[in-house]
């Protein structure tokens, strides 16, 4: 039954590249790269909330109408939503501080671990990946590129979403579509920077448009949530965590598998087999890939082979005076081969060492062995 489901998928070219792409994505063991990424993520989510409202908070402080539409426009929002606005904080400077410090820390978290993502699943060698300083500025370039753009992405969501108090459906409907532009162009660029120069642009293109749209649907669903979880339920501020952690670790897992199928549509990294072997010839180049993704000096050269198991079979079994063809590999040609008497440099050393030990095991007792004149 396997070998049919195999054989099937692999005839239909849409099905061969979904298996292909799950296939890619379980060896290149993406779901940890995912998971890294959304931790990094969510870790930098406080304290950019804690930046975020001690710059809104040092606003409003001289403006008691400005501070109270902050506090019914945000309300809504985790964290921030049950905090004043205009006298929450007594010291606000070293909480500036702080926060800038540990956004900027998990940041260049999440930038490092969305070159590395990029780069293991489009199997870019290690001698080909930007080293510090260049790793290092283009992990700002992304923070520079993510930070301002997402937040900008997010908040034209959560309007979409109703969470915001634009009212109509046109509105909103205008929001999802602006952020769905800026999102893909986001994505794009993203992208870009986060992978090597030798992936070529164009080949980015299908994954951010599909990612674009699945991080735009999410975070529509999430703001609807959240709305839900923080304004009705008792343990809302638990349940928008758990959310927001949720969508973090899903989008971070669909936008690789997203970019795992533009691996495998480029790279023709299909049909795979499912039940091997026999091995595809995708499956020999994939492989080929995962060895070359961790050469370290281009001096290095990587190759991947197939063992046919019938020869194996065929050599371990061989009878008597057949020579097989591993076993004219392991020993020499015919025509080296020494004819009968002739003494070749191998065979005298053979002679010397088998008459040396002959002599030592048929050597004459010694004076202590033999027994005493008077026994």
């Amino acid at each position: 039954m396997v070998q049919a489901i195999d054989r099937a998928q692999q005839r239909h070219r849409w099905l061969a590249m979904g298996v292909a792409t799950w296939k890619k994505f379980s060896d290149d063991q993406a779901g940890n790269l995912a998971a890294l990424v959304a931790y990094f993520a969510f870790a930098s989510l406080f304290p950019l909330l804690l930046v975020a409202y001690t710059i809104l908070d040092l606003v409003a402080k001289g403006n008691a109408g400005l501070a109270d539409s902050l506090t019914k426009a945000l309300k809504d929002y985790p964290v921030v939503g049950n905090l004043p606005f205009g006298h929450g904080l007594s010291q606000p400077g070293p909480a500036l501080i702080v926060g800038i410090l540990l956004t900027l820390y998990a940041s260049l978290g999440v930038a490092n671990a969305i070159q590395n993502a990029m780069n293991t699943t489009w199997a870019v060698p290690r001698y080909q990946r930007p080293g510090f300083p260049k790793n290092k500025l283009r992990s700002l370039g992304l923070i520079a590129v993510i930070g301002p753009g997402e937040i900008i992405t997010i908040a034209l969501s959560t309007v979409a979403g109703g969470a915001g108090h634009l009212g109509g459906a046109g509105g909103q409907a205008a929001a999802f579509v602006v952020a769905l532009l800026l999102n893909i162009g986001l994505f794009w660029l993203t992208f870009r920077l986060a992978t090597s120069k030798d992936v070529r642009g164009r080949d980015l293109r299908l994954g951010a448009i599909l990612a674009a749209t699945a991080w735009q649907l999410l975070t529509f669903a999430v703001a609807n949530s959240i709305l839900h979880l923080h304004s009705k339920s008792a343990y809302g501020i638990f349940g928008s965590v758990l959310a927001i952690l949720a969508w973090f670790y899903l989008q971070a897992q669909i936008t690789l598998y997203v970019v795992e199928l533009d691996v495998v549509r480029t790279r023709k990294l299909w049909p795979r087999s499912l039940a091997p072997p026999p091995l595809t010839h995708a499956d020999l180049r994939a492989y080929e890939a995962y060895a070359q993704q961790t050469q370290l000096r281009p001096e290095v050269d990587i190759s991947v082979t197939e063992a046919v198991p019938a020869q194996r079979a065929s050599s371990d079994t061989a009878t008597p005076g057949t020579a097989t063809q591993d076993t004219a590999t392991a020993h020499p040609a015919t025509s080296d081969t020494p004819a009968p008497g002739t003494v070749t440099s191998e065979t005298a050393a053979a002679h010397a060492a088998t008459a040396d030990t002959d002599t030592t095991d048929t050597a004459q007792p010694s004076q202590t062995d033999r027994p005493s004149a008077g026994a």
